[in-house]
């Protein structure tokens, strides 16, 4: 595995990846070295397990303040460029063939709640609170936009990306946002556990298929071509 600055990569032998998030908030190097880290893991066909976690108190804060500064003196082409970057980082998250798993500590904000967003199943403990705080500095959440929308629903995304109201996480589990919370690490641990166990019971393949099925198929109008794809999947 590669070394990097914002990030650890740690796989085991076993079969499980963790990614440590070494900084509170995103910035551009952050992006570039998720974005090669999940590159790296897709071609691990040993691995049945990812798992993405803040190192600190913090999950991910959002974007870094000071990428806004120096977006504010980029041409429209080069701001283009870095959230083309930042998209296309998010989408080798939602595309990795195995399952991934986001564990929530602290505060998710905007950005970081579309790393949530983009893994399979997210543990959140109960104390993590989340918010787009976007609309509040004159900015739209657009990159992320489609991974929340995925995650909640059009309906959520926009009703939190309007307001920017913060919430809590047994909030975000009863909008579906996260898909468990327990109450401290011990149960944390517990969890991650369990979903270990699920993950090695079940055919990598399988998995992999399952997350292209969904890509393929969810949103298509319920026609003969959804008939045909899925007919396909399961020949």
């Amino acid at each position: 595995m590669s070394t990097y600055e914002t990030i650890q990569l740690d796989a085991t032998p076993g079969g499980v990846a963790m990614i440590l998030l070494q900084r509170s908030t995103l910035n551009f190097k952050m992006v570039e070295e998720l974005a090669d880290a999940l590159e790296t893991l897709r071609g691990e066909d040993q691995l049945r397990m990812v798992i993405l976690r803040g190192a600190g108190d913090d999950f991910c804060s959002g974007i870094d303040p000071h990428w806004f500064e120096l977006a504010q003196d980029y041409t429209k082409d080069q701001n283009e460029d870095e959230a083309y970057a930042l998209a296309e980082m998010l989408r080798k998250l939602k595309e990795l063939p195995q399952l991934t798993v986001a564990l929530v500590e602290g505060p998710a904000v905007s950005t970081g709640i579309g790393l949530i967003a983009a893994c399979d199943v997210a543990v959140a403990m109960e104390d993590a609170n989340f918010q787009f705080d976007d609309v509040r500095f004159g900015l739209i959440p657009a990159v992320i936009a489609p991974y929340i929308a995925d995650a909640i629903g059009p309906r959520w995304a926009k009703a939190l990306f309007l307001t920017g109201e913060s919430f809590d996480a047994d909030y975000a589990e009863g909008i579906g946002l996260v898909h468990y919370t327990v109450s401290n690490e011990t149960e944390m641990e517990d969890m991650l556990e369990y979903l270990s166990k699920l993950a090695f019971e079940n055919a990598p393949g399988a998995v992999s298929d399952i997350k292209r099925l969904f890509a393929d198929t969810v949103g298509k109008s319920f026609d003969k071509d959804l008939s045909h794809t899925t007919a396909k999947y399961s020949a």
